[in-house]
């Protein structure tokens, strides 16, 4: 962002009843980063950087575009996921200097490096990883075609004609959905007694790294840092709730529990900090009519102010943001990656690999199974060890006939304990699983190597990072189950020997 940009956008902000301590802090662009916050000044722990009035956040409940509206908004479903804010935030842009937003809107970016805008070639690079089913295109582009553009076709008068090609197009509309995905953060309608809920709230929030906007923390006494202490530690899930959450760039959001889309809001000012793994100094809090940047820790003058989004792995950073991080990873890993790193293992993997073992039919556990359990997908983060529910599932598969009639009937899970068979089916189906990769994880770390790395094209090397990182779980994992197994087989082993040689010969008088 131009500096002549950044200054034009803190007047903005400012003449809209924003608050920012320009003493402390400004928007600068930082290498490799792009823009971001610095500290001008040493800043303690619990000072307020700025504050931002709800009315500024942009979202289906501050734009006046439901309204005017009125009953069609529900009835091209614009009222569900995320097509509703997509559309708010089009028109708004469409508006121009007669929008409220206008000097927000100029500042966010017009290209992106996320996989919703590669070509075939690069997207083929990503084949095996977690992101090729997350990218969402089509799912988006279905969204657009059934809600959006006769929306805006049913209502000359809000959506003229001549600005449909440059405002309201299908690749505007891709546009505006990463913007979300990328910089929008999940505000809550504020409640009385809020401060009553904020435990329970709590507990609703999804893990981090399932979900793409930013969750924003209550504040409990409703004061200014500075004036009155904030909650420091406080839990934060800084993820939006699973509904809340696009599958790549696909726009859309999938409803449960009741949540509103309605939460998901652009917040100005606070989309201008980055994020980096375990890096977060800052943390965004709301009350009643604001909310607030506030630091969590001190920051020395000149260092980067950064927000957090939950430390996602890069398969999910690459989707949503277009960049990966890359620090160093955490025995029994090594070298750089990133330690929040996860692979998504199928269910059908394990049911393949039980089916090579048994001669009965296993429909009926898996139907079972995803009745009582509802899971079938299985996750292995960086501490490469199998998932107790893959264990617990793998059970199941092995079950006899008697032992899974009396399963079924207690409706009770196996206990996750591994044995030789467990073991045996979960080294076959972490074989299976980096089978589909395109090529080995040697492979990939000679493409990273220097003097070839340098070689790659931008989104090849996010490509293999995703990749790789994937590959070092899933052999990790491998290597621990096959040294269980080794062991295993070593203590059967020994255990003959002793036998025979307490029976093998009389003992010597």
């Amino acid at each position: 962002m131009p500096a002549e940009t950044a200054s034009e956008f803190v007047t903005w902000f400012q003449s809209h009843n924003g608050r920012l301590d320009a003493s402390k802090m400004a928007i600068v662009n930082f290498p490799g980063h792009g823009r971001g916050a610095i500290a001008l000044q040493d800043i303690p722990e619990d000072h307020t950087l700025f504050t931002i009035p709800r009315d500024l956040t942009l979202s289906t409940r501050t734009s006046t575009l439901p309204m005017l509206m009125g009953n069609a908004w529900k009835e091209h479903g614009l009222h569900e996921g995320w097509p509703g804010l997509i559309l708010c935030m089009m028109w708004e842009d469409s508006r121009g200097k007669e929008s409220k937003w206008s000097g927000y809107l100029a500042t966010l970016p017009n290209q992106f490096d996320t996989p919703m805008f590669w070509g075939d070639e690069d997207l083929k690079e990503l084949q095996g990883t977690a992101v090729v089913d997350k990218v969402g295109r089509d799912d988006s582009e279905r969204d657009y075609h059934a809600k959006v553009l006769p929306a805006v076709k049913s209502r000359p008068d809000l959506f003229p004609q001549a600005t449909i090609p440059r405002y309201f197009s299908l690749e505007r509309y891709h546009l505006m959905g990463s913007r979300i995905l990328s910089r929008s953060f999940h505000v809550e309608k504020w409640k009385s007694g809020h401060e009553d809920e904020d435990e329970d709230e709590d507990e609703d929030h999804i893990e981090p790294g399932n979900s793409s906007a930013m969750d924003v923390d209550p504040q409990e006494d409703g004061t200014l840092a500075g004036e009155g202490h904030t909650d420091p530690d406080k839990e934060e899930a800084n993820d939006e709730p699973e509904e809340v959450q696009v599958e790549g760039d696909d726009d859309e959001v999938e409803e449960e529990d009741g949540e509103d889309p309605a939460d998901v809001a652009m917040v100005p000012m606070a989309d201008m900090l980055n994020a980096r793994f375990e890096s977060e100094n800052a943390k965004l809090f709301y009350e009643e009519h604001k909310l607030k940047m506030v630091s969590t820790k001190p920051i020395k003058a000149g260092e980067q102010i950064w927000n957090t989004y939950g430390d996602p792995p890069n398969s999910d950073l690459l989707r949503r943001y277009g960049h990966v991080d890359l620090v160093p990873l955490r025995p029994p890993l090594s070298g750089l990656g990133n330690p929040s790193d996860v692979v998504e293992v199928p269910a059908n993997l394990v049911v393949a690999a039980a089916s090579m073992k048994v001669k009965f039919d296993l429909q009926e556990r898996v139907d079972w199974w995803l009745e009582e359990a509802d899971d079938d997908v299985f996750v292995l983060q960086t501490d490469c060890q199998l998932p107790e529910e893959l264990i617990s599932f793998a059970r199941l598969l092995l079950l006899s006939k008697e032992e899974w009639e009396k399963t079924a009937k207690k409706s009770k899970l196996p206990k996750p304990k591994v044995d030789k068979d467990v073991l045996t089916i979960a080294a076959d189906v972490l074989e299976r699983r980096l089978k589909e990769y395109p090529t080995t994880l040697e492979e990939d770390e000679k493409l990273l190597e220097p003097g070839t790395v340098d070689q790659l094209s931008l989104n090849k090397k996010n490509a293999v990072i995703v990749r790789l990182g994937e590959k070092r779980i899933l052999r990790g994992t491998l290597k621990d189950v096959h040294t269980k197994l080794a062991a295993m087989s070593g203590g059967k082993k020994r255990g003959r020997e002793e036998e025979k040689g307490g029976k093998g010969k009389k003992a010597r008088k």
